[in-house]
C-alpha cells in the first residue's frame, strides 16, 4: 500500500491511540459526561436550576463578592469574577437569570483551593448574575445586575 507522508502520520496516530485505549481499558462511551445530561444545564429558569443543584433555600451572603460591569456593551462577552470568603467553600455556580438556560458554569474546589473564578459569560439581555456557593454543606448566594446593551445569546 502506498502512503504519502500525511496519510502515514494519520494512520500512525489513529492506530497508536486505539492501542492506548485498548491497553488502559477505558470505556470511551462512559468517559465523557455531556453538560445538561442531568438536567442542570438544560433547566430553563432559575428555580429549576436551584432545584437541580440542591440550592433552593440558599441564603444571601456578603462573604461572596461578584465583580461584574454595571453595563456590558456586548452581551456576548461579559467579564465576571467571583470570590467566596466563606470557610470550606467547595462549589461555585454562575447563573444569568434571563438566559434561555440560566446555569452558565459550575466550579468544584478542594479544601485547599482558593475559591475564586474569573471568566467571560454570554448574556441574552439585562439580568441578575448570581453566584451560588456551597460552603460547609450549606448554599449561599450573591447577585449583581448587569445591563446588556447589544448582542448576547438572545440575538
Amino acid at each position: 500500500m502506498n502512503y504519502n507522508r500525511r496519510e502515514f502520520i494519520e494512520a500512525l496516530a489513529i492506530g497508536g491511540g486505539s492501542c492506548l485505549v485498548a491497553m488502559t481499558g477505558v470505556n470511551m462511551a462512559n468517559a465523557v459526561e455531556l453538560p445538561g445530561s442531568d438536567g442542570r444545564f438544560s433547566a430553563s429558569n432559575v428555580e429549576g436550576v436551584l432545584s437541580e443543584i440542591g440550592a433552593a433555600g440558599a441564603k444571601q451572603s456578603s462573604d461572596i463578592k461578584i465583580k461584574a460591569p454595571d453595563i456590558a456593551s456586548n452581551g456576548s462577552m461579559v467579564s465576571v469574577a467571583v470570590t467566596s470568603n466563606l470557610p470550606d467553600t467547595e462549589y461555585i455556580a454562575l447563573i444569568a437569570d434571563h438566559n434561555p438556560h440560566p446555569l452558565i458554569a459550575e466550579y468544584y474546589y478542594s479544601r485547599k483551593a482558593q475559591p475564586y473564578v474569573s471568566t467571560r459569560i454570554k448574556m441574552a439581555k439585562t439580568s441578575q448574575v448570581r453566584a451560588i456557593v456551597k460552603a460547609g454543606g450549606q448554599f449561599y448566594y450573591a447577585s449583581s445586575e448587569v445591563k446588556v446593551t447589544i448582542g448576547g445569546c438572545g440575538g
